[in-house]
C-alpha cells in the first residue's frame, strides 16, 4: 500500500480512538490514548520478496507479531505480543488491506489485527482474529498516521535559515481581503511572520517546503527534524496534492500556527511570490485537529 512505502514510522488509531502501543514490559501491546508517546510509534519494514507485506517494529525493537496463544481460554482471539524471535517468521508478517480511508492489518493465515473494547479483560487489549459480530466488524479498522517518512523520498532537509520578518504589504497582496473573514485576513500578516523565511529565489527548481506532521491534537514531535520537499507552483491547493503524494495518504490540510496564540491555521489560495522558502505543518483532516479546522474555517 502506497501509505507504507513511502513510510518509515506510522501510528494507528483504533476504532475506540486509541492508538497501538508497546508496553514497557517489552512483551504486551494494548491500545492507549497518548498518540504522542514513543510507545505508539512503530518502525515500517517491507518483508523481502514478498510485495505489500511488511513488518512493524516497537519502539524497543521487537516485532509485532500474531501468536498462537489464546487470549482467554474457550475465545477465539489470540495474543498479540512484541518478539524478536531469531527467526523472522510469517508470525511477524502484516498484509495491508484497505477499506475506505481506513486499513486492515491481515495475517499471513487470513485474520486480522483487532482493538477490542468493552469491559476488562477485553478493554484495551489487542488480538487477531476474524470477526463474526456486527457490532465488532469495526474493531480490525485502523487509521494510519505516518509520522516519519523515508528520507530518500524527499531531498535532505538542511537546517532553515533564520526568520526574518515580512512586511504587512506582503500579505495585502498576497490574499486579497475581500475573500476572507476579517480575522482571518488579519491572520495573514502574521502568517507572513510565522511561516516564511528569507531565501534566495530558486528560479526553475521551485522553492524548498520545510514541514511537520501534526498528531491527532495538532502538536508536533519536536523530536522529528523537519523534512523537506522541493515544490514548483503557488497554489496551496497544489502544495496540498504534492505532499499527500509524498506521505502516501489523502485529504491533508496545510497550515501554518500563529506567533501569537500557537494555534493553527490553514494556508488559502496563493502562496508567496519570489519562491520564498516556506515552514508548514501538515493536518490530516480525518484527524481531531482537522475536524476542529474543517469546522471554524470551512471550506478549506
Amino acid at each position: 500500500m502506497d501509505m507504507f512505502h513511502k513510510a518509515k514510522a506510522v501510528r494507528l488509531r483504533s476504532a475506540h480512538d486509541k492508538y497501538l502501543t508497546a508496553e514497557e514490559d517489552e512483551e504486551s501491546v494494548t491500545q492507549d490514548r497518548n498518540g504522542s508517546s514513543t510507545a505508539a510509534k512503530w518502525t515500517v519494514e517491507f518483508v523481502e520478496n514478498l510485495d505489500g507485506i511488511i513488518r512493524l517494529k516497537s519502539c524497543y525493537g521487537k516485532y509485532l507479531t500474531a501468536t498462537n496463544q489464546p487470549f482467554l481460554l474457550g475465545m477465539t482471539g489470540r495474543k498479540v505480543a512484541q518478539t524478536l524471535p531469531q527467526r523472522l517468521d510469517s508470525s511477524l508478517e502484516w498484509e495491508p488491506v484497505r477499506e475506505g480511508k481506513f486499513i486492515k492489518l491481515k495475517t499471513r493465515y487470513g485474520q486480522f489485527l483487532r482493538a477490542n473494547g468493552g469491559l476488562p479483560p477485553w478493554r484495551n487489549s489487542v488480538t487477531h482474529d476474524v470477526p463474526h459480530r456486527t457490532a465488532t466488524q469495526d474493531w480490525i479498522l485502523w487509521d494510519v498516521h505516518v509520522v516519519e517518512i523515508l528520507v530518500a523520498q524527499s531531498p535532505v532537509a538542511k537546517p532553515p535559515p533564520p526568520l526574518v520578518v515580512q512586511s504587512d504589504s506582503f500579505a495585502s497582496n498576497s490574499i486579497p481581503p475581500s475573500t476572507h473573514s476579517s480575522e482571518f485576513a488579519s491572520f495573514s500578516r502574521q502568517e507572513s511572520n510565522d511561516s516564511l523565511v528569507s531565501s534566495p529565489p530558486k528560479g526553475g527548481d521551485g522553492r524548498l517546503i520545510y514541514f511537520h506532521i501534526a498528531d491527532e491534537q495538532g502538536q508536533i514531535d519536536e523530536g522529528f527534524e523537519e523534512l523537506c520537499i522541493t515544490f514548483k507552483g503557488n497554489e496551496v491547493q497544489e502544495l496540498a496534492k504534492r505532499l499527500e503524494e509524498e506521505l502516501g495518504i489523502d485529504d491533508v490540510v496545510v497550515c501554518t500556527r500563529s506567533p501569537l496564540n500557537g494555534k493553527l491555521y490553514p494556508l488559502r489560495l496563493q502562496l508567496p511570490p519570489n519562491n520564498a522558502t516556506m515552514h508548514v505543518i501538515v493536518v490530516s483532516t480525518s484527524s481531531q485537529v482537522g475536524q476542529e479546522l474543517a469546522k471554524t474555517f470551512a471550506p478549506f
